[in-house]
């Protein structure tokens, strides 16, 4: 069922080709239109494009190096009247130079796509009380710390979802979020397709539905450290087999929780979140499996932080991930927190071609340093220590696996970088990247292994707001 599909035809491919103008335009502001003294209309977006090379391919069956060169432009408009908002946003997602040896996937390549067009409602109860906004149609999701669900910023292609989302808002700043969506597919999907930028309409995965319920409430321990955030939340996904679209019939539902500390010079910052999950699934999306595994897998992500009172304002960060791995592949069970619809670049460094570390089958504790030289600049290193969390299990990004658990755990020495500057504020900002990924055990010598020794990763990003 396609509840939208996409504009295409020949102009639709000259999209990219205006892309440097869109450097040089004014950054969107609310103005009133002609069209009634009661409409106000936005139109925002952006333009971005990044280079990325990687040498020492870490994936399975890999060999030598990559590159890659991406662009994303995104367009919205938004008209205002009274309590409702209409909104329509376009994605033109494309990537050049890559060869048979490239990770093509639909992360990198949709273009000239309908990335949201939802209806928004907003209720006010007396002055003073709660809010309420009721968002319809398709959509991108962004919620608390993102890594349940987040609109990606690195990733070149977004995800979205078609559905309901309702938003509650009390005057102490308290939050409830409840969704109920299905994500959307993105098309083409096959390799030559990607490879070739063809343009075909995404269409929503109605087989395929994702719930949730979030709580968020500031200042939740006032009595006990100040400025503590707690958040509980749970969300659900349900699927099954469609004739287009096979699936390995995920029944989950996930729990957690997470307690908060924004950072501020002087004092320190912490993040804890942690999430349970249970329920069933199958091993594969092949449609002859039929065999339902228990699901019991966990994560927890936390670090503690201090802003330094200098003049770079240094920030030094501990922190720790953990997502638990299949211990069995044959004891009918799957233990493996596989990551969904949330973040892994902000906890676990640059993803793009490189990407190796996401929140499956992973033990890593690490440190990391992020520095403000003036108001325009920010840099930051992070280190992450490596392991799989079960050797058994995969390393999932690379697709390497020892299922007898004899080519040890340690993925490798992690090394993540960045550096960014506003060359015109909030109109165009600049940003280069190097990551390294050193001494992998598993790599070296899990049966499938790449071999490839040490993978350096490096991308510089100009990025234009209108």
């Amino acid at each position: 069922m396609r509840l939208f599909r996409s504009l295409t035809g020949p102009k639709a491919r000259c999209c990219a080709s205006i892309m440097a103008g869109f450097f040089l335009a004014p950054t969107g502001a609310w103005a009133e239109t002609p069209v009634d003294d009661r409409w106000r209309v936005k139109v925002s977006g952006e333009a971005r494009g990044r280079y990325e090379t990687l040498s020492g391919q870490f994936r399975a069956g890999g060999k030598g190096g990559d590159q890659l060169l991406a662009f994303r432009t995104l367009i919205k408009a938004e008209a205002k009247r009274g309590a409702w908002t209409f909104a329509a946003e376009m994605q033109d997602s494309r990537s050049y130079l890559g060869d048979a040896g490239t990770a093509y996937s639909t992360s990198w390549i949709n273009p000239v796509d309908l990335l949201q067009a939802y209806a928004e409602v907003e209720v006010k109860e007396l002055p003073g009380q709660t809010t309420t906004s009721v968002q319809m149609g398709r959509m991108t999701l962004d919620i608390g710390s993102r890594r349940q669900v987040e609109r990606v910023e690195f990733a070149n292609v977004i995800y979205n979802y078609t559905g309901v989302h309702v938003r509650s808002r009390t005057p102490s700043g308290a939050q409830w979020h409840v969704l109920y969506v299905v994500p959307v597919t993105r098309l083409p999907a096959d390799r030559t397709a990607l490879s070739n930028n063809d343009i075909s309409g995404d269409e929503e995965a109605t087989n395929r539905k994702l719930w949730g319920l979030h709580y968020i409430r500031p200042d939740s321990f006032t009595a006990l450290a100040p400025g503590l955030t707690a958040e509980l939340f749970v969300y659900g996904l349900d699927e099954r087999d469609a004739k287009d679209n096979p699936t390995p019939n995920r029944h989950y539902t996930t729990p957690g929780f997470r307690v908060s500390r924004a950072p501020k010079t002087g004092q320190w910052d912490l993040d804890v979140e942690g999430a349970w999950r249970y329920g069933t699934r199958r091993n594969t999306s092949n449609a002859s499996d039929l065999r339902d595994l228990k699901v019991r897998a966990w994560t927890l992500h936390a670090h503690l932080g201090r802003t330094l009172d200098l003049k770079w304002q240094p920030r030094l960060v501990l922190d720790y991930d953990y997502a638990s791995g299949d211990k069995n592949p044959t004891d009918g069970r799957y233990d493996q927190y596989e990551r969904l619809f949330g973040s892994r670049r902000t906890d676990l460094g640059n993803t793009g071609i490189h990407g190796p570390l996401t929140p499956a089958n992973i033990n890593a504790p690490g440190f990391r340093i992020e520095v403000k030289p003036n108001a325009r600049t920010d840099a930051r290193v992070a280190y992450k220590a490596a392991y799989l969390a079960s050797d058994t299990d995969s390393w999932v990004v690379a697709g390497v696996r020892d299922p007898q658990g004899r080519s040890g755990s340690f993925i490798g020495h992690a090394v993540d970088s960045r550096v960014r500057y506003w060359f015109k504020p909030k109109h165009l900002l600049g940003e280069v990247g190097l990551s390294l990924l050193l001494d992998s055990e598993v790599g070296r010598n899990a049966p499938n292994g790449a071999r490839q020794g040490d993978t350096a990763f490096s991308y510089v990003q100009l990025t234009g707001y209108f």
